[in-house]
Formats: structure tokens, sequence, C-alpha cells
């Protein structure tokens, strides 16, 4: 026979696999990123680090903006191939943009209101992000 096995209703929603911790609890968040905080003493308290790759992601438009006002790029797919290639000109215009664009740093879960901060960010070689370590208290991490 039919040995087909049928979901409950409560099935498809509850549990690891079910709907709401698939798409509505684990849904992208557009202009953001996520990583490991790290160490950086030498930081301003202002400042944080970013590595490139989460800058790029947040400030794309801009960079694509940039690189199209600037005539080195003809058009959106052309901006976005540069960047994609990763050439020079792509860091310098990411580097102008991220002077006038704070950004939010939030430590899940946000209990009170030091869990998220706006910082001024440079750019970081490697993958985490850099704090300050008088900044970690409100972000209780614990590097």
């Amino acid at each position: 026979g039919h040995n087909k096995v049928y979901k409950s209703f409560s099935d498809v929603i509850e549990g690891k696999e079910g709907r709401f911790r698939e798409t509505l609890l684990g849904k992208r968040v557009d202009y953001s990123g996520r990583s490991v905080i790290v160490v950086g003493p030498s930081l301003p308290l202002h400042r944080c680090g970013l590595p490139r790759e989460i800058a790029i992601e947040l400030f794309q438009t801009f960079v694509i903006r940039g690189l199209i006002r600037q005539h080195l790029a003809s058009n959106i797919g052309v901006a976005k191939s540069k960047i994609r290639e990763k050439e020079p000109i792509v860091w310098e215009i990411l580097q102008e943009v991220m002077q006038g664009h704070p950004v939010l740093l939030n430590r899940a879960p946000t209990l009170h209101r030091l869990g998220i901060q706006a910082f001024q960010p440079i750019l970081v070689e490697g993958r985490a992000i850099c704090l300050h370590p008088l900044v970690r208290k409100g972000f209780n991490a614990d590097f």
C-alpha cells in the first residue's frame, strides 16, 4: 500500500523545520551583516572596524551611484561587476561613502539601550567586526 506520511498543520509551522523558523525568524535583512566581534584596542571609542565584505553589502547602492557619477561605470550592471571584481576604485569610493554614514551595531538579544549603538565605520581586514574594549560592556561582549 500507500504508507504516505501526512503532516498536520502544526507539524508544518512548529519545530526547527517549521514555517516560522524557516521564513519568519530566519529572514535575511537587506543592508545588514552578521559577524563575530573582536577587540580593536587602537580604535577610537566612536569607531568600529567593518570587514570589507560587510561594508560593501551595507553601502553597495552608494558605491554603485559613485561609480556611475564619476563615469567609471556606464550602468548598474557594469558597476556591480566592478564591485564583484573588487577593483581598487571600489574601495576608495566605499571609504568616502562610509565617512558620511554611521552604522548601527546590535548585539542580540537587545535587552537594554546599550545593546544597539551607532559607530563611525572604518574598513578592516579579516571577517570580524572590531570594537574598542571599553564599548564591549554595553554589548555584553565576552572577548
